[in-house]
């Protein structure tokens, strides 16, 4: 665990069952703001975190009034300790006054997402919040000198200058890592080196154990080329660079097993075996996770110093404001953010003591590990 983390962890040692969770809107012309009202319109959802919004409350009223909830309640802070539980907390980030259409892409938009983003961060690391849940953004309206990134994932790795680092989307019955995130489909395979897909192994490993709660996990990886190259006849990647990874990962103690061709592992429920699953590319794993769990999974992003969940899909502007958006996979991202947070705490002090470490990872061990026949 890496000294930012630790950081982190320690600021809120004593709150291990309720962490305060900042939220980020993401384009406010996006169903993201939706999602948050539906969300913690429930009280229920408020024994899971101590949620505070960064936007402004002309955007809560413009939506809770499109909505229908104008009954929607919220409190206006400017600092954590001024927190009221049972309810949203908002720190007005003071955006550009503009007119938020639903659906309709804006540069102004874009920079309201990123000014919310920035607040954010700035108080994960002044210690005032614990971890992020970021609403979807249109890359688009928010690329800019500041943000010259393909996404969340790369922009929050820079800015918490994190170099090992994971895009994982999770579900009930499937966890996906990517060794390429998103990058050109003509670019992955130049991008492939066993340095390269033997350190996302690591980090996944370290991930399924630190923040899953997962002793020795079992990583399946996949191949590039269909029939994983089918001996060399289709492509040598496999020959030449995935599997030399995977042997490397196996004197590291880590259990990875691989390259599976990608259709026939999906297709024969292959992946049920495994406690995760390394994809090559963005859509070789992103496809069949969607298809399984396109409501309901959850974007994580591994390796970062405090953690970061998201819904697993973006702004939908065909339905922005209509009233139809499914929160089911943000609501996700709050209980996933809070269950990572305490494995993560959990993880640091049985890693204090040495002894308790190694009679965890028995009992853990003992209860038994799906093993490939």
């Amino acid at each position: 665990m890496s000294l930012q983390v630790k950081k982190i962890l320690g600021l809120y040692s004593g709150m291990t069952n309720k962490i305060f969770l900042g939220i980020t809107p993401g384009d406010p012309n996006g169903i993201g703001m939706e999602l948050i009202l539906k969300s913690f319109d429930n009280p229920l959802i408020f024994n899971h975190c101590l949620p505070v919004l960064y936007a402004d409350p002309e955007l809560i009223r413009h939506y809770a009034n499109l909505l229908g909830m104008d009954h929607f309640q919220y409190k206006v802070i400017s600092s954590t300790k001024e927190f009221e539980p049972g309810k949203l907390n908002l720190k007005n980030i003071h955006a550009e006054a503009f007119d938020f259409q639903p659906g309709k892409p804006d540069q102004k938009a874009g920079n309201y997402a990123l000014k919310a983003l920035n607040a954010a961060i700035e108080d994960i690391k002044n210690g005032e919040i614990h971890n992020l849940l970021t609403g979807p953004i249109d890359k688009n309206t928010t690329y800019s000198k500041e943000f010259e990134f393909a996404g969340h994932t790369e922009f929050l790795a820079n800015t918490f200058e994190t170099e090992r680092f994971m895009m994982l989307l999770v579900s009930e019955d499937l966890k996906v890592g990517l060794v390429t995130g998103h990058i050109p489909i003509q670019q992955v395979a130049g991008a492939l080196k066993i340095e390269k897909i033997l350190e996302k192994l690591s980090i996944l490993n370290e991930s399924l154990i630190q923040d899953f709660g997962i002793s020795n996990p079992k990583i399946a990886v996949l191949g590039l080329n269909p029939h994983s190259g089918d001996n060399g006849v289709i492509g040598k990647e496999e020959i030449e660079i995935i599997m030399p990874a995977i042997e490397e990962a196996r004197k590291m103690d880590i259990l990875a097993l691989g390259p599976y061709p990608a259709d026939g592992f999906f297709g024969n429920g292959l992946f049920k075996k495994f406690d995760a699953v390394l994809a090559m590319y963005h859509d070789q794993g992103l496809i069949p996770f969607k298809q399984m769990a396109f409501s309901s999974g959850v974007n994580y992003t591994a390796g970062l110093p405090a953690v970061r969940t998201s819904p697993d899909h973006g702004t939908a502007y065909d339905i922005a404001g209509k009233g139809v958006a499914n929160a089911e996979s943000f609501i996700n991202a709050i209980f996933l953010n809070n269950e990572i947070y305490k494995k993560r705490v959990e993880f640091m002090e049985l890693t204090k003591n040495p002894l308790a470490f190694a009679k965890h990872r028995r009992e853990k061990f003992s209860i038994g590990i799906p093993v490939l026949k």
